[in-house]
């Protein structure tokens, strides 16, 4: 046998192919790679309205890793003390109704009036592959070029009302980091909207005319959350259908009952692909933080909500602590194993496995 000599293979970064192969350089540069800021930095970042330290804080939010949680926590309570000073709007509709270019041409407005602008943007997981595409930022190419503007994708995942797990924690960053104008966009597939509804100040509602639901009243729990129903896309052969919608839904919201704030929701006509009517779409939301502040329900509802997510929070960990223990993992698959084969009812396998993990 001959011995071949061996080519040494460069890359950009001068590492030789053999030394890429090399175990310990492989584990070097993964703990490269998986290694973050402390938490000090990350925090002074934030205050400091960087960009970059954000972005990796709400990654550590979002991720699952134990370790992440804890330093997210302690970002948390850092932050916490110059958070709460924002506007925060809930935006929903159903797929179509042009809530990206909404939100692109209202985040425009916004910036140019002095504002920074946070966009949350929660796309829908897939209940299959349980991915999701996070397109937003390409939906929305003239905003994320905006130097006043952060739009940060996130995936559903099962969230109810398609709003990211750990959306209300993204919210006090971002308001740390010095953001006026918090935006928060739900998926809008039909999904209850009540979570996002329970972390904003306000709650616009966007339809569409000619869609068949001005007389339903569909999605009856939405109109009664909307502060504000805007019909998007009222331009060209719309405009008649866009008017008639808006009379329509001003008749529907004097049937509802009164709201707590005082506001009485209003109907706006805009077409955010010609730029039209989201000046006046702001001024609405002005006009609805002025009486709520005045009367004091803007602070009231922020410390209701505040209540809500504690016991949000707390639901949310017990359900995590319970899946995540070894003993439940095991026996849940015996059981699903059971339910299949029709041994026994979903209903005594999961008294079974409760009262297991009741006695460890």
């Amino acid at each position: 046998m001959t011995n071949k000599k061996k080519t040494a293979l460069k890359t950009t970064d001068g590492v030789s192919g053999s030394e890429m192969i090399n175990p310990s350089y492989i584990s070097k540069f993964k703990s490269k790679r998986t290694k973050t800021l402390n938490t000090d930095k990350l925090v002074k970042g934030i205050l400091n309205q960087k960009i970059s330290e954000l972005s990796r804080a709400i990654t550590l939010i979002e991720s699952t890793n134990q370790q992440h949680q804890q330093q997210a926590n302690d970002i948390l309570k850092q932050c916490l003390p110059h958070a709460n000073n924002s506007i925060r709007i809930g935006i929903t509709g159903v797929p179509g109704v042009g809530k990206s270019t909404f939100i692109e041409a209202f985040g425009e407005h916004l910036t140019s009036k002095g504002k920074r602008v946070a966009v949350l943007a929660i796309d829908p997981s897939s209940s299959i592959s349980k991915g999701s595409i996070l397109g937003d930022k390409t939906r929305m190419e003239t905003l994320v070029k905006n130097n006043n503007a952060y739009i940060r994708p996130s995936a559903s995942g099962d969230s109810l009302g398609g709003v990211a797990r750990k959306t209300r924690e993204t919210i006090i960053l971002c308001e740390a980091a010095g953001f006026d104008i918090i935006l928060i966009e739900t998926v809008g597939v039909g999904q209850s909207e009540t979570a996002v509804h329970g972390m904003v100040d306000f709650f616009l509602l966007l339809k569409l005319a000619n869609a068949g639901d001005e007389l339903q009243g569909i999605k009856r729990g939405i109109i009664e959350m909307a502060d504000a129903i805007a019909i998007n896309k009222a331009d060209g052969d719309n405009q008649k259908a866009a008017k008639l919608a808006k009379v329509e839904f001003n008749r529907a919201l004097h049937l509802y009952p009164k709201k707590s704030s005082g506001w009485t929701p209003k109907v706006s006509l805009c077409s955010a692909l010609k730029n039209e009517g989201i000046d006046a779409i702001w001024e609405l939301v002005l006009e609805y933080i002025s009486l709520t502040r005045s009367s004091a329900y803007f602070n009231k509802k922020r410390i209701e909500q505040n209540k809500f997510w504690l016991i949000q929070t707390i639901e949310n960990r017990l359900k995590s602590d319970f899946f995540s223990r070894t003993e439940i993992k095991k026996e849940l698959e015996n059981q699903l194993t059971l339910v299949e084969k029709n041994k026994t009812t979903p209903f005594a396998a999961a008294e079974f496995i409760l009262r297991l993990n009741k006695s460890l």
